[in-house]
């Protein structure tokens, strides 16, 4: 499986996101996208940066920027962390961890001396022609929305030579 590397072009997949869409990466192309990946629906930190994206949508809009939330988590699961939260953006459900997989987001990790593989908070820009711009990655729930919003000022610079 081809992976996710900063200044290429993403590899396509397609996958079922709320509010019975499909999400396929190379249909975004044309706008800014902002994928964040989190470990767990509707648990402390997740919940918190959701909170924090969602807070945050008309400073995404007035960038012409998609946000998407990815998780493990079911489609249903989705669906209600969505609706409790108001989330104006959609969650893709990634079971089979193939966005995981492309963004190399599995890690392994330790509850209560316990060892096991989960999802590493990550969050990734791509440009308006899929390709990878920047990539965040162990990330801290505090102030990561704001961090994310200037990092694609910054792209998004006329002078840049990202254009």
């Amino acid at each position: 499986m081809k992976k996710a590397v900063v200044g290429k072009i993403v590899p396509d997949t397609k996958l079922q996101a709320t509010a019975d869409k499909t999400f396929r990466l190379h249909d975004l192309k044309g706008k800014y996208t902002v994928l964040y990946f989190y470990p767990k629906d509707d648990t402390p930190g997740c919940t918190l940066e959701g909170q924090d994206f969602r807070d945050r949508a008309d400073e995404f809009k007035k960038l012409k920027t998609a946000v998407y939330g990815i998780s493990r988590d079911s489609l249903a699961s989705h669906e209600k962390f969505k609706a409790k939260f108001k989330f104006p953006f959609e969650l893709i459900s990634d079971e089979d961890e193939v966005l995981c997989q492309i963004f190399d987001v599995i890690r392994e990790k330790s509850l209560y001396g316990k060892k096991y593989l989960g999802v590493d908070r990550s969050t990734f820009i791509l440009d308006k022609d899929g390709v990878l711009r920047r990539e965040f990655r162990g990330v801290k729930v505090k102030g990561h929305a704001d961090e994310v919003i200037e990092e694609i000022r910054k792209l998004q610079k006329p002078a840049s030579k990202h254009q």
